[in-house]
């Protein structure tokens, strides 16, 4: 008898369990769906977006600058191209690499520490980059790891936060964060390229990590999290979801052609025997073309939908890969190639944020685009050594324009790809009507 009370007295229990359980889950959703319907779509979350952008104009941007350093070492003999495309995207690569455990740490810590320990990473390791800009190891050290760890934390914080306060203008949010680090690339490919030419590359370390902690640490104290929830580190479901896997694979192939523009265009212009400044004019073009194209395609995101704008963004870096730089033997094509390649390169980043918002809501962003960005891996670790391995076997940076067409059909077969994919995404999304919002 006692034991019968006591498995009746379980079962009872295990009822009340699952009699509770719809309704807490109902509270906690009807919870999520208010806060997300209270959207302040402005007010703080431009001052979010403000501090967002003056971190991406280092972190990214940097990145977008480091073809006119590579162009330096590489007059200096330092290293072969294929070595030095290396520790760029050795940097980059880390933004895929840390996206699911920084994407922890941040909701872990909070935005605004994230932001401080990011920019500190950052900074500190420009300037410790100055002590090995004769020593290819530690550049790889300084200015691929530690930079590289700083700017992954940045790019998944300054991706999502903005999100937490904007769905009908997300977009817009969006490309004028990254409209900041076109432009940071611009005016820092400008600078770096001056102070160079004046103080020699191992002071251009010093001093750009000396602007960024004393410039982004300000920033840093207005982040503030609004929508700051526990949530999966990974959605193992995901990967049965097929416009998931469309999206990834999409945009993990259409990450290997982005920095073959911005790190090979300074070498180019070179090999054309165009002046040295050719190179960090072109590079500076490009970057304002792609802060343009953030900010465009971020507007076009909330206008037509944001898959729909990715895919333009995406037949537009093709089309400029495929049917300009190969044929572009001056200054003029070059600039067109440079503005058409940067305005769609552009339009990748800005756009990337948004479909992911769109598709999985704002709470869950953080883990879906941390795993989005994790496969992005190869992408940015690869791509533009592969460039550089490419021009070494077929003649050089110094072979002119032939050596450099296997580099230049190898990334504009690579978008044609990334386009179908997300292509993909898009018909699997609307369904039927292929003319409506998405």
């Amino acid at each position: 008898m006692p034991q019968s009370i006591q498995l009746s007295e379980i079962n009872r229990s295990r009822e009340a369990t699952h009699t509770q359980s719809p309704i807490s889950n109902e509270v906690t959703l009807n919870h999520t769906h208010s806060l997300v319907d209270e959207m302040p779509e402005g007010g703080y979350g431009w001052v979010v977006v403000a501090s967002c952008s003056v971190i991406m104009f280092f972190s990214v941007g940097g990145f977008y600058s480091w073809g006119v350093i590579q162009a330096q070492l590489a007059a200096e003999s330092i290293a072969p191209n294929s070595t030095l495309a290396f520790i760029g995207s050795l940097g980059v690569s880390f933004i895929a690499f840390g996206a699911i455990f920084m994407g922890r740490l941040i909701r872990w810590v909070g935005a605004r520490n994230a932001g401080f320990l990011s920019c500190l990473l950052m900074g500190g390791g420009q300037i410790l980059s100055s002590a090995s800009s004769k020593n290819v190891g530690g550049l790889f050290v300084t200015n691929g790891i530690i930079v590289g760890l700083g700017t992954s934390m940045s790019f998944m914080l300054c991706s999502t936060l903005p999100s937490q306060y904007f769905t009908q203008k997300r977009g817009l949010a969006n490309g004028a964060v990254f409209s900041a680090a076109g432009i940071g690339g611009a005016i820092l490919s400008v600078v770096q390229s001056a102070l160079i030419s004046r103080l020699g590359v191992a002071w251009t370390f010093r001093i750009i990590g000396a602007a960024i902690i004393a410039l982004t640490f300000p920033a840093c104290c207005f982040l503030k999290d609004r929508l700051r929830r526990s949530t999966a580190t990974i959605e193992w479901s995901l990967f049965l979801d097929p416009r998931f896997v469309m999206l990834a694979l999409g945009s993990a192939i259409g990450t290997f052609p982005l920095l073959v523009p911005p790190f090979f265009l300074p070498l180019y212009t070179n090999s054309l025997g165009l002046a040295a400044s050719a190179g960090s004019i072109l590079l500076a073009v490009f970057n304002v073309s792609s802060a343009i194209g953030r900010v465009s395609f971020g507007a076009l995101c909330d206008i037509c939908g944001p898959i729909t704008s990715l895919c333009l963004a995406l037949i537009l870096s093709a089309l400029s890969l495929l049917a300009i730089w190969p044929v572009s033997n001056s200054l003029a094509p070059l600039m067109v190639f440079a503005i058409l390649n940067g305005f769609g390169n552009g339009g990748f980043f800005s756009t990337i944020p948004s479909v992911v918002a769109h598709m999985y809501g704002p709470i869950r962003v953080t883990t879906v685009f941390s795993m989005v960005l994790t496969g992005w891996a190869a992408g940015y670790l690869l791509g533009a050594p592969i460039a550089g391995w490419l021009l070494d076997a077929y003649g050089g940076s110094g072979g002119g324009i032939v050596a450099y067409r296997p580099a230049m059909y190898y990334a504009g077969s690579l978008s044609v790809g990334s386009t179908g994919f997300i292509l993909g995404v898009r018909i699997l999304t609307t369904k039927k009507n292929l003319f409506t919002f998405a």
